[in-house]
């Protein structure tokens, strides 16, 4: 079939199959982010599973929920190289610049910038023109220890946000390529937040050790957050991950074709993806037959092994020996 009309590709329009079988998870991220905005309590978020089960999808599905209720919301992803400061203050300079429109909030703008050129300073960061012309807030986020700065900075911007009306989310990918000394400084920080009644939500997402460093890092950690773990789909669920995006197009699968699939990716969303994209470029038409998605297989497993497993199997990786690829 058309290649270009492919339902699986990335960016194609439709829901892509890491969402399939979510929908109570988004639900609670969904209701989290409204007890906070109105100012409740609410656990905040880490997703954990292995690669391929679609953590990154449902973060970026959280963040489109957070900014239709009001959130000044941004998605990072963790790199192994650089310090959580590093990573945050762009998006908390952003926040704040956001929130300074309402009248009532203005005051409390300026010290927020204040606060945010104190720990800019005491983080050896750079400057920017959005903090040169204040002085920074003495006393505040200055201690140069980043748990006592980055809680600082949590309260002065969460304050501005709850004020204004509006509330900040900060969602993370890659979790456990945070520094040890950095993890714990973003836990504090939220627990800061939430001891305040501050609308500030922290989503992270990572493997599936992060419970255990989460616990290592502050025993409260699990009264702070919720740890839903990820893994592979339903059968129903894995069917609905087929076959919705094809319908939506008027082609169908076999019922033969589908459980073939379903067998050979073990219901892991990013490989039902890959599979459906490689079934619909064999398949010369209407239905999708298990022959085409057999002949698909030479292909799919040589596009995962040059990308998927190469980065992430070698012969003693438990992300290895538990994926689809080892079966």
């Amino acid at each position: 079939m058309d290649e270009v009309r492919n339902p699986y590709a990335p960016g194609a329009g439709v829901q892509p199959p890491e969402l399939a079988g979510r929908d109570a998870l988004l639900n609670d991220a969904r209701i989290a982010l409204a007890r906070l905005k109105n100012g409740r309590s609410a656990q905040s978020l880490i997703l954990t599973g292995l690669r391929g089960v679609g953590k990154t999808v449902v973060l970026n599905r959280i963040h489109e929920l957070a900014k239709a209720e009001g959130y000044v919301s941004d998605l990072m992803e963790a790199p192994e190289s650089r310090r959580l400061s590093e990573l945050l203050l762009p998006t908390l300079r952003r926040a704040a610049r956001q929130m300074s429109h309402a009248e009532k909030a203005k005051d409390l703008f300026a010290r927020a910038v204040r606060v945010l050129k104190s720990f800019t300073l005491s983080a050896k960061l750079a400057e920017t023109e959005f903090t040169f012309e204040y002085d920074p807030e003495t006393g505040i986020a200055d201690s140069g220890d980043i748990e006592r700065d980055l809680a600082d900075v949590f309260e002065s911007v969460g304050t501005l946000a709850r004020e204004s009306g509006s509330g900040l989310a900060l969602l993370i990918d890659e979790l456990q390529y945070l520094k040890q000394e950095d993890y714990s400084a973003l836990i504090v920080a939220t627990h800061r937040a939430s001891q305040r009644g501050l609308p500030i939500f922290v989503a992270g997402a990572g493997l599936p050790s992060l419970p255990g460093i989460s616990g290592a890092a502050k025993s409260y950690s699990e009264r702070l957050f919720e740890f839903p773990r990820i893994g592979a789909l339903s059968h129903a669920d894995a069917l609905k991950a087929l076959v919705d995006p094809v319908n939506e197009l008027g082609v169908t699968y076999d019922d033969d074709a589908l459980e073939f699939i379903v067998h050979q990716t073990q219901r892991y969303p990013y490989f039902l993806q890959e599979w459906g994209y490689g079934a619909w470029n064999v398949a010369p038409s209407s239905p999708i037959r298990r022959l085409d998605a057999e002949s698909a297989h030479p292909k799919v497993l040589a596009k995962l092994d040059q990308s998927f497993f190469r980065d992430w199997c070698n012969p003693v990786s438990v992300i290895c020996s538990q994926s689809p690829r080892a079966a």
